[in-house]
């Protein structure tokens, strides 16, 4: 018997036919059984992964933080609760915007990022990043923000690199951002230049 593909024809439709060696049975005493506890464990692995997709949707990330009791999530999906940003951004100090103007700026965002510590019934926001930009050449990153009582653990860090990495995978080929120049050694410790005084930027604000 050939054991390539066979290729059968009629005259309405072609069925790619494959033939496969059949396996024999392994000699008695080598074949293995999962413990209990083995089964346990992969289906608890399951059921996290499930709960975890259900939560902040295809695509999330786990933070790696100096605390094992507590879990932090990169999020895309997750929708942000606009009381609980400005909660944060009142936190760190910066001036309140109106609910609606938020939502709009939001909705027309080209990535929005949710930091969230993890609940499996209510998830807490404590951090936040945005992009705006036309998805293939130009991105520019804005309202980067986290808790002041989260600060120090390297979510910041953490933020900027799913960030950055998600704008690559897009193709980016230019990205910027705006920072306040106390936070600027933060941003240049990760690689980001700083634009040279009055060269190349120029700005309008509304009055």
């Amino acid at each position: 018997m050939a054991s390539g593909p066979k290729l059968v024809r009629s005259n309405r439709l072609c069925v790619l036919v494959l033939w496969r060696p059949r396996l024999s049975p392994p000699p008695l005493g080598e074949t293995q059984r999962l413990s209990a506890a083995q089964v346990e464990a992969a289906q608890g692995q399951v059921d996290e992964n499930h709960l975890l997709q259900r939560l902040y949707g295809v695509g999330f990330e786990e933070l790696q933080v100096p605390n094992p009791e507590m879990r932090l999530f990169l999020s895309l999906k997750r929708e942000v609760d606009l009381l609980e940003l400005e909660r944060i951004t009142t936190a760190v100090g910066w001036r309140p915007r109106p609910i609606r103007r938020v939502r709009r700026a939001l909705r027309h965002s080209l990535m929005v990022v949710g930091v969230w510590r993890h609940d499996p019934f209510f998830p807490r926001l404590v951090g936040f990043a945005r992009c705006i930009g036309d998805g293939v050449i130009n991105a520019t990153v804005w309202d980067v923000v986290i808790h002041p009582a989260y600060q120090g653990a390297g979510l910041g860090h953490g933020l900027m690199a799913f960030v950055v990495g998600r704008l690559r995978a897009m193709g980016i080929e230019h990205v910027t951002l705006f920072a306040d120049p106390g936070v600027i050694r933060f941003y240049q410790n990760q690689g980001w230049e700083v634009e040279p005084d009055n060269q190349r930027c120029c700005f309008w604000y509304a009055s």
